[in-house]
Parts: structure tokens; C-alpha cells; sequence
């Protein structure tokens, strides 16, 4: 017996079950099948306008700092801004997604784009997420050339874009939208960002940027739809 099923040996036995147990089989299989829902905290159930504030909230709690916009349109301005106020330089580095890739890119003046996943070499990434979570202030990305994972842990800066209207209230929500959406085809991997990257696992001192972006700028276009979820 190797080490992994002596493991398991161990566990089945503290438990009290044997590993061809059909009866808990079957209750593992329906519940991923199913999907059931588990508590769902109150905290993110609110009307559209308070629910988008408490997003914006919990997000420059843990560190982020937001912005609003009107519309995707009025992005590489914003972006342009971002580079100046904190003296960067004008190159930021985005995916494939047309979301960003079909924006006026140009009337943000001269900014070099380049594309695709980072070498380690970029100051600043911009990205889309899937979605965000009111209740905790965090960002949903989704990994694949579109927003490649690299772009979430690599550049010193992230800037994420999401839309007011995917701001659910919970967890639960944002996966229950996240398999309706990819259907059987889930991504490979699924990041949830709150806030920068920090640690104080060092004498308990906060150190941001640890093990990722030390700056994480939340960009939220459009309005929430008034949906309690």
C-alpha cells in the first residue's frame, strides 16, 4: 500500500466507512450533478445601488483603489490617467478579449499595447473579469488567452475592469452565473482577487506586492441592474 491510500485507509477507517460505500457514492455524485446552494449570507442581498456600493467599499477596504466609468468607450482615457498620475510608462499589456482589444485605444494618445500573456517584463496590465462579489469586494477572472492568468500575478499593476452589472451579491451567485455561462466548458482556472497582493507573514508587517500586482485599480463601468443577487 503506498502512502496516498494508506491515507485514505486511515480516514475510512477514523470514519467509520469502506471505500466501495455505494449509498455515499451516490450522495457525492447528486450533489455535483445538482449544485445545491449553501447559506447564503444576508450581507450582499441588497438593492442594485447599495449593492455596487458595498462592492466599492469592501474593495478600497482590502486596498484597491476604484473608479467609475459610463461606458467601456471612455477606458483608455481613464488608463492614460491611471500611467500619468503614478509617473509609469505609457505600455500597458492586455489579452485577446475584444472587450478591450476593440477599444479606442488610439485617442488615449501615444500608448504602446502589446497583447498577450506577460513575459515578467510589464509594469502594468489591464484585464476583464467575469465578475465581482459585493459582499467581500472581490474579482472574478477567468484564465485563457483572453485575460491570460499571467496578467493577474506577473506586472506591478493590474488594472481590472467589470461591469456594474455583473457585481452579484455573493459567492454562490457569481459561480451559479459562472456555469450557466461556460456551460460544461469550465476554464481552467478561476482567480478570485481581493485587493493587491500582500503578506505580513514577515514580524506581521504588511508588505503589499508579495506575491503579485502591489497595485490593484478596479475600473467599474455602467450601472447595476436592480436584481438582488
Amino acid at each position: 500500500m503506498d502512502s496516498r491510500q494508506a491515507i485514505l485507509s486511515r480516514i475510512r477507517t477514523s470514519l467509520k466507512v469502506s471505500g466501495d460505500d455505494a449509498e455515499r457514492a451516490a450522495t457525492v455524485s447528486i450533489r455535483i450533478a445538482e449544485h445545491p446552494l449553501g447559506i447564503i449570507p444576508k450581507r450582499g442581498q441588497l438593492p442594485a445601488a447599495e449593492r455596487l456600493a458595498l462592492f466599492i467599499g469592501m474593495a478600497e477596504k482590502y486596498n484597491a483603489t476604484t473608479e467609475r466609468l459610463p461606458s467601456r468607450e471612455t477606458l483608455p482615457t481613464a488608463v492614460a490617467d491611471y500611467l500619468k498620475q503614478r509617473n509609469l510608462p505609457a505600455a500597458i499589456r492586455i489579452g485577446a478579449d475584444a472587450r478591450l482589444v476593440d477599444l479606442p485605444w488610439q485617442k488615449a494618445g501615444a500608448m504602446e499595447i502589446r497583447h498577450g500573456a506577460s513575459d515578467g517584463n510589464d509594469l502594468v496590465a489591464v484585464s476583464h473579469a467575469f465578475g465581482g462579489i459585493a459582499e467581500t469586494g472581490t474579482l472574478c477572472l477567468l484564465s485563457g488567452p483572453d485575460n491570460p492568468v499571467t496578467l493577474n500575478f506577473l506586472p506591478d499593476h493590474h488594472i481590472v475592469v467589470v461591469e456594474a452589472s455583473d457585481i452579484v451579491g455573493d459567492m454562490e451567485s457569481l459561480w451559479a452565473n459562472l456555469r450557466a455561462a461556460q456551460g460544461q466548458t469550465m476554464p481552467r482556472t478561476v482567480n478570485m482577487i481581493t485587493g493587491p497582493s500582500r503578506s505580513a507573514d514577515i514580524e506581521q508587517t504588511l508588505l503589499l506586492g508579495a506575491h503579485g500586482p502591489r497595485a490593484l485599480h478596479v475600473v467599474v463601468v455602467g450601472e447595476a441592474e436592480a436584481r438582488l443577487t
